[in-house]
């Protein structure tokens, strides 16, 4: 058993969920969450009853501070990732990231940290998402503490609520699926398993700086995801292209009505902004196996322990 004590900021979310069960596979046993979704706190105290999984805002000092005496290793995985508002994003994205930052510094034994950016900081997008993300990496990268960065690009995975996971289950709902335009949007989806043992990796070979672009290996089209996850699922909605600017003024309606929308105008312009992202060699990095897509869609759907348990969106 491993009791290094290892701190979870935002870890209640797709990548923390993964992150505590792999964790815990390997023997570590003195995890603390902290995250302010209370719904997904409670799916984890749940699944892992025996971490600890607190509530806290971590945009505003509090209690939770205290929680980083003696820790060992900090993993900030905080991240508002969609929304309507960008102070949601400033608070998430960028005020935590000062205070957790704070709370490292002020530790006598400063804790390793790994700090999980984002792909779209390389993004030709130019939305909240990354202007938040790209002014978190540039604070990290300002503080003062060494420590690997990580950009991920779209993950999926157990846990999934936002990302494959919300399209599945709105596959089952409905007869017909739409999909904006013709489809052909290049995506490099990462799984959420992998990207989690190269967190591990960094922390068991305690890499100390870098910025490693960890990018899913496999270039997909967004209407073949689709398709894939209607295979693994067994799903019996039409899949149907409908025209670019009618989807976008769908996505503005249900806006006005969902102040938390799964999808918004500004993903889907992100969606078709043609990105490409670095594909480096992580695996060889990291002395990590890159799971195939097909395969990682069949875990992330099909497996016994965790693909049935839904995340609040």
């Amino acid at each position: 058993m491993n009791t290094q004590k290892i701190i979870l900021p935002g870890g209640a979310g797709l990548v923390g969920q993964n992150l505590v069960a792999r964790l815990k596979d390997k023997g570590y046993s003195n995890i603390v969450v902290l995250d302010k979704h209370q719904a997904n706190l409670r799916v984890l105290q749940q699944v892992q009853p025996d971490i600890v999984a607190e509530y806290a805002d971590l945009a505003r000092p509090g209690k939770w501070q205290a929680h980083f005496e003696g820790a060992d290793i900090v993993v900030m995985l905080q991240a508002q990732i969609g929304g309507n508002t960008y102070q949601e994003f400033v608070d998430n994205n960028v005020s935590s990231t000062e205070l957790v930052l704070d709370a490292i510094k002020a530790q006598p034994s400063q804790p390793y940290l790994v700090h999980i950016s984002s792909s779209v900081v390389e993004s030709v997008a130019d939305d909240f998402y990354t202007r938040s993300k790209t002014d978190q990496e540039q604070m990290v990268l300002e503080s003062g503490i060494s420590c690997p960065i990580l950009r991920p690009t779209l993950m999926f995975g157990w846990f999934d609520r936002k990302h494959l996971g919300w399209l599945s289950r709105f596959m089952k709902k409905v007869p017909v699926f739409p999909v904006p335009g013709h489809g052909r949007y290049m995506r490099q989806p990462l799984y959420a398993g992998d990207f989690c043992d190269v967190i591990i990796s960094c922390i068991e070979n305690r890499i100390n700086d870098g910025i490693y672009n960890i990018t899913g290996h496999e270039r997909i089209d967004y209407i073949d995801i689709i398709r894939e996850i209607k295979r693994a699922t067994g799903a019996k909605a039409l899949i149907v292209k409908i025209p670019y600017f009618l989807f976008y003024a769908l996505l503005r309606i249900w806006s006005v009505f969902d102040k938390n929308p799964p999808f918004t105008t500004q993903q889907l312009e992100a969606l078709t902004a043609r990105d490409e992202f670095e594909v480096m060699d992580w695996p060889g990095t990291f002395g990590v196996k890159a799971t195939p897509f097909r395969q990682a869609v069949q875990e992330t759907f099909n497996d016994d322990r965790y693909s049935n348990i839904t995340l609040e969106f």
